[in-house]
C-alpha cells in the first residue's frame, strides 16, 4: 500500500510540473506592446487618482493576456491569466510588471484572480458600448428605459474606444510583418462578416426578457443560403429520426445553421496579383504574404453591415497600400452613403458580384448606362445589355454566349480621358473617341477599318444625348455609387480580382475557425458577456490566427538555397480564368 506521504509526494510532483515562462518570451510581448501604443490607451481608460494602489498593473494584465493567447492557441481565460502572472513569472518579471506575490496555495489563487479579474472588468465597463447590465435576464420593459435614458453619444464614443482596443491588439500580430505589407504595392482588400458565438443562451422571440447576454442576436442560415433577420416561418431541418413519409418543410425553408452570438466584420489583405500556389521545388513564394486579418469590427448579426465594414476599415493601418476592395452582394445593396461612396474616399474601388434584381442597365448620366457597375454608350445594342439577365434568369442563352457578349461589351465600353480628382470626379471619354468604335454622330471616327463595330444610334425625339455631342464627359462619385465599380464585370480580370480576395477571406474565416486551433466560433472560447469583452478576445484569437498563418509561411519558404522547414499545403487546382459564368464555369481541356 502508498503511505500518505508518498502519495502527498507524487501530488506534489505534479503540481511542480507548472510550465514557467521565460524572461525573453515576456520581453518581446513587452516590446509589440510598447510598438502599438496599446498599453498607454487602456491606462489612460482605468487611471486611479485615489485610493489603494492596485495589486496588478495595466502592463502586467496585458502581458498576462498576451501570455495565456500563446499559450491556449489565441484564447484567454482569465483563470489561466492569473495563474500565469502569480506563478510562472520570474520574480525579476513580476517586479517590473508590477504584480503583487501572492503565496502558491488556494488563497493566493483567489485573490490574484480576483485582482485579474476586477481589473478587466473595469476596462470592459469603460469601453462597452451598451447601457444594458451582463449577466442577468432583464424585463423587456426595463431593457427599453435604459435605451431611452442612455446618452447615446457617450456610448458612440465608448464604441470607438471599444474598435481601438480591439484592432491595437489584432495590430501586434502584424508587427513583424509590417515590412512586407508596406512593400505591397498592390494592397487590396476583402470585406466580408463571419458569425462567432457568444457564452449566453439565446432565447426566442415571444420571450419577454432578455439573454444574459443582451447585445447578440440570433444568427440563421438557410439550405438556400440566405439570412434572414428573424426565426418566423423557418422549419428546422428534419431529423434522421422521422418517418419517410412524413412532411417534409420546403427546401428553402430549412434552418441549416442557427447560433446566437455576433457578427465580425474582417478586413483581410491579399495581394491578387498573385495566385499564391507554391514554386516548382514545392517551397512557398518569399513574394506572396499569406492573407492576413488587417481590422476588425463585431456587430449584432445582419445589423449595420455597411457600418461595420467602414468601421473595420478605418482602423486599416494607413501605411499600407490600398486598391480594390471586394465584398458580397450584401455589401453592394447598402446604401451609397453609408458604404460605396465612404471606402471610396478612403481610397479603395469596389470589385461586386450582382444579384439578380441588379442586371442590366441601372441608371445614366449624359446618356451613358451603368450596366452591372460599368459605363457603357447609350447605343450599346440590347442583346448585349441584357446577356446576364439572359443567361441567369430567363435562361435563354448559354454560357458561352454570355462569355462572348461580355467581351463584345469591351467596344462599348466609356473610357477614363483624366485620373479621378481629390473629389472623385473623372472625366470620361465615349468608345468612339477613344478609337473603339465608329460612330455616325461622329463623322472624324467613321472609316477607321471594319474591325471596329460601327454604332447604331437610336433616334430621340430630344436629340442625341450629351455624351454623344461632347467629346468627354465628366462623372461625379455619386452617379450610380451604388453598384459602380472600376473593373469590366465578368472579364477575366475582374474574374482574377474578386475570386482571389473573396476566396482568401472565405479562407481565412474557416482558418480561425479550426476547431483544433483558434476555433472563434463557440462561445465557450470566451467566458465572458457583453460585446466589449466578447470584442476584446475576439481580438486576441484572430491576432493568434495571424502570427500562426505568418508562421507556416515563413517556415514554408526556402531561404538561402536551403529546403524549408515544412512543405506547404498543397494548392488545388482552379478554373481557368475567363470560363466563369454566373451559373457555373465553362470546362476546359
Amino acid at each position: 500500500m502508498t503511505s500518505r506521504l508518498q502519495r502527498h509526494a507524487r501530488i506534489a510532483n505534479l503540481r511542480s510540473r507548472r510550465q514557467s515562462v521565460g524572461d525573453e518570451e515576456v520581453q518581446t510581448v513587452l516590446a509589440h506592446l510598447d510598438d502599438c501604443d496599446l498599453i498607454e490607451d487602456v491606462e489612460a481608460l482605468v487611471m486611479k487618482w485615489t485610493g489603494r494602489k492596485r495589486n496588478i498593473s495595466v502592463r502586467g494584465l496585458l502581458v498576462g493576456m498576451f501570455l495565456a493567447s500563446n499559450r491556449n492557441r489565441g484564447s484567454v481565460i482569465l483563470t489561466h491569466v492569473a495563474d500565469l502572472l502569480a506563478f510562472s513569472l520570474s520574480d525579476t518579471m513580476r517586479e517590473e510588471l508590477e504584480v503583487h506575490r501572492y503565496p502558491d496555495n488556494d488563497r493566493g489563487f483567489e485573490a490574484i484572480y480576483a485582482v485579474v479579474r476586477r481589473l478587466f472588468k473595469a476596462i470592459v465597463k469603460e469601453v462597452d458600448p451598451s447601457p444594458l447590465p451582463k449577466g442577468r435576464r432583464l424585463d423587456l420593459d426595463v431593457v427599453a428605459e435604459l435605451l431611452a435614458s442612455a446618452d447615446h453619444s457617450e456610448l458612440a464614443d465608448r464604441r470607438e474606444l471599444m474598435l481601438t482596443i480591439a484592432n491595437k491588439i489584432l495590430g501586434t500580430s502584424l508587427l513583424d510583418a509590417q515590412p512586407l505589407l508596406e512593400e505591397t504595392p498592390n494592397g487590396s482588400a476583402v470585406v466580408d462578416a463571419t458569425v462567432f458565438g457568444t457564452y449566453s443562451k439565446g432565447l426566442g422571440r415571444e420571450s419577454t426578457v432578455t439573454a444574459t447576454d443582451p447585445e447578440a442576436g440570433w444568427y440563421v442560415r438557410t439550405t438556400k443560403h440566405k439570412d434572414p433577420l428573424a426565426l418566423d416561418g423557418l422549419a428546422p431541418t428534419p431529423s434522421r429520426q422521422q418517418k419517410k413519409g412524413a412532411k417534409q418543410p420546403k427546401e428553402k425553408d430549412r434552418v441549416k445553421k442557427k447560433l446566437y452570438g455576433y457578427d465580425a466584420t474582417l478586413i483581410v489583405f491579399r495581394n491578387p496579383d498573385h495566385h499564391g500556389a507554391p514554386l516548382p521545388d514545392g517551397s512557398a513564394d518569399p513574394d506572396v504574404v499569406p492573407a492576413l486579418i488587417l481590422a476588425m469590427s463585431v456587430e449584432k448579426p445582419s445589423c449595420r453591415p455597411g457600418e461595420a465594414a467602414v468601421e473595420a476599415l478605418r482602423h486599416v493601418d494607413p501605411r499600407y497600400a490600398r486598391n480594390f476592395l471586394a465584398g458580397d452582394r450584401l455589401f453592394n445593396s447598402q446604401s451609397e452613403d453609408i458604404f460605396q461612396l465612404p471606402i471610396r474616399a478612403m481610397g479603395y474601388q469596389p470589385v461586386y458580384d450582382y444579384s439578380k434584381d441588379q442586371l442590366g442597365a441601372h441608371g445614366d448620366i449624359g446618356g451613358a448606362q451603368l450596366v452591372e457597375g460599368n459605363w457603357y454608350c447609350p447605343s450599346m445594342p440590347a442583346e448585349l445589355i441584357t446577356a446576364t439577365h439572359d443567361l441567369v434568369v430567363t435562361e435563354t442563352i448559354d454560357q458561352q454566349t454570355w462569355i462572348n457578349r461580355i467581351r463584345a461589351r469591351t467596344a462599348y465600353l466609356l473610357m477614363p480621358k483624366q485620373a479621378t480628382d481629390a473629389e472623385g470626379h473623372r472625366r470620361m471619354m465615349c468608345p468612339a473617341e477613344a478609337k473603339r468604335t465608329q460612330c455616325p454622330l461622329k463623322p472624324h471616327t467613321l472609316g477607321r477599318g471594319i474591325h471596329l463595330p460601327l454604332v447604331d444610334p437610336v433616334p430621340r425625339p430630344e436629340g442625341p444625348p450629351k455624351v454623344c455631342e461632347k467629346h468627354s464627359l465628366t462623372v461625379p462619385p455619386e452617379a450610380g455609387a451604388k453598384l459602380w465599380q472600376p473593373l469590366q464585370y465578368g472579364t477575366a480580370e475582374w474574374q482574377r480580382v474578386y475570386f482571389r480576395l473573396r476566396n482568401s477571406i472565405e479562407g481565412m474565416n474557416g482558418f480561425a475557425k479550426d476547431p483544433l486551433r483558434e476555433r472563434i466560433e463557440p462561445g465557450g472560447t470566451r467566458r465572458i458577456r457583453g460585446i466589449a469583452a466578447q470584442t476584446i478576445l475576439l481580438a486576441f484569437q484572430l491576432a493568434h490566427a495571424n502570427k500562426r498563418k505568418l508562421q507556416s509561411w515563413a517556415d514554408a519558404v526556402a531561404l538561402n538555397g536551403d529546403r524549408p522547414r515544412r512543405r506547404p499545403t498543397r494548392r488545388r487546382q482552379t478554373k481557368a480564368l475567363g470560363t466563369w459564368t454566373p451559373t457555373g464555369y465553362i470546362a476546359t481541356a
